[in-house]
């Protein structure tokens, strides 16, 4: 039976990460803002464990992207399906990625999408040519986190 999974990428801003990531993915940033709204009502969480993200409630720390076509609990806005989930750690990065997503563009998009992510905040590392196994350019996220575009 195959297992349900999220990506976890730790961060040092959570909600700014995933805003890059949705744009860059073409993704949505999850909307917990009823839930918390129902948690704080209820005194099951704390003021200080809640702040506010592009006019939307969001738990301190943490925030979350989704597929478009995946479903998705409308209560939590957590989706069931493709996710990708950031938390903040007190840690800076310091070394390489053990782990990285590769973005793929359209056949013969590559500069496109490479120019497209520098708009949203990435940098470019490293371009890589190996002829007919494949050309693809080594990036970074704002944080810092290596990724590939291909």
């Amino acid at each position: 039976m195959a297992l349900g999974w999220k990506l976890v990428i730790d961060s040092a801003n959570a909600p700014t990460l995933a805003d890059f990531w949705a744009e860059a993915l073409g993704y949505e940033v999850e909307d917990p803002s009823a839930l918390i709204e129902q948690l704080l009502a209820a005194g099951h969480l704390p003021d200080q464990a809640v702040i506010e993200h592009r006019g939307r409630k969001n738990f301190r720390g943490f925030a979350a992207i989704r597929h478009p076509d995946d479903p998705f609990d409308a209560t939590s806005g957590v989706g069931k399906g493709r996710r990708l989930l950031f938390q903040d750690v007190p840690e800076p990065k310091t070394v390489k990625n053990r782990l990285h997503i590769d973005v793929h563009s359209d056949p013969g998009g590559l500069d496109d999408l490479v120019s497209r992510l520098e708009t949203l905040g990435a940098t470019r590392v490293n371009e890589v040519n190996k002829g007919p196994a494949g050309h693809w350019w080594v990036m970074r996220d704002p944080e810092g986190n290596e990724f590939c575009a291909a």
